[in-house]
């Protein structure tokens, strides 16, 4: 904790700082994640959809109506070689020039990947570009997740599991890449924007997928403040070696549901993420403050 800034605490837990609506691939608005979350006893939240802040104005407004503690933030897409990467960044600002550029560039390739996609699977099964438009909202990040309810909504799929262990399954042929950022790009953007990045569910199933350790000991040096480890997609093994990482460099851990709303079986506050912990990313971000009650 040296170094950091001391203040009186004005926030209370249980605390999730994963969550996401419909402003990108969650299929609620921002107020009612925020009542689903107070609902299932959270008290301090994160909402960090992709790529996008479209979303922290409704749900400031309704963790302010309910007594709750809101850390504006957003998962930010990034890629590792063939590895796709999420950083979870908190409390930066907006309107920081650079940040803003590189998350318009990573939304505009999101919508154009998706068109291809459509476009590759239109040639087999009854899809238009209407049919995903139609899942969307204003302002939404658009992504394979809104693909994947327009196959449920055309009867190709029974449910968003189901449409990406079918058709948008990548061995059916009909996927397409999207830009994105390398991780240690991503960092310094998030860090020069005085926001605190912390790798989303960084051990995910499957061997080769988390990133190497001395490429996340350079991340670190650039200012990685830590690792989402309490979340469901992890694994024992992965877990246990980023365990003790933190410990070396004396990082932060958080825990999270990454819930979005139907979208996953994710409930809020499955895991969450200690008092300390959410202290220290307090402490640290500097591009905006939290929303106190």
């Amino acid at each position: 904790m040296s170094g950091q800034r001391r203040f009186e605490r004005r926030f209370e837990g249980p605390s999730d700082l994963h969550l996401h609506s419909l402003r990108s691939d969650g299929t609620e608005p921002p107020e009612t994640v925020v009542r689903a979350a107070h609902r299932y006893g959270l008290r301090t939240i994160a909402l960090t959809d992709h790529d996008t802040t479209a979303g922290w104005a409704e749900a400031a407004e309704a963790t302010t109506s309910l007594g709750m503690t809101l850390l504006p933030g957003m998962e930010l897409s990034a890629k590792h070689g063939w590895r796709s990467v999420h950083l979870l960044a908190y409390l930066f600002d907006p309107d920081n020039p650079a940040l803003r550029a590189e998350m318009e560039r990573v939304r505009t390739d999101r919508m154009g990947r998706a068109e291809r996609i459509v476009r590759n699977i239109s040639r087999d099964y009854d899809l238009s570009w209407a049919d995903v438009v139609a899942q969307t909202s204003d302002g939404a990040t658009v992504g394979r997740p809104h693909i994947a309810d327009a196959l449920v909504a055309r009867g190709l799929a029974v449910d968003r599991s189901a449409a990406f262990e079918g058709i948008l399954h990548p061995r059916e042929g009909y996927y397409e890449g999207h830009y994105a950022p390398d991780p240690l790009t991503a960092v310094r953007l998030i860090v020069a924007a005085g926001g605190v990045p912390v790798v989303a569910h960084p051990t995910p199933a499957g061997r080769g997928l988390m990133m190497p350790v001395p490429y996340l000991e350079e991340l670190i040096d650039a200012g990685l403040a830590g690792f989402e480890l309490d979340h469901r997609e992890n694994t024992p093994a992965g877990v246990a070696v980023l365990r003790g990482i933190v410990e070396r460099r004396d990082l932060i851990v958080t825990g999270s549901s990454d819930y979005h709303g139907l979208g996953k079986p994710n409930l809020p506050g499955e895991n969450t993420t200690s008092d300390e912990m959410v202290e220290r990313i307090i402490a640290r971000g500097t591009g905006v403050a939290p929303v106190f009650p």
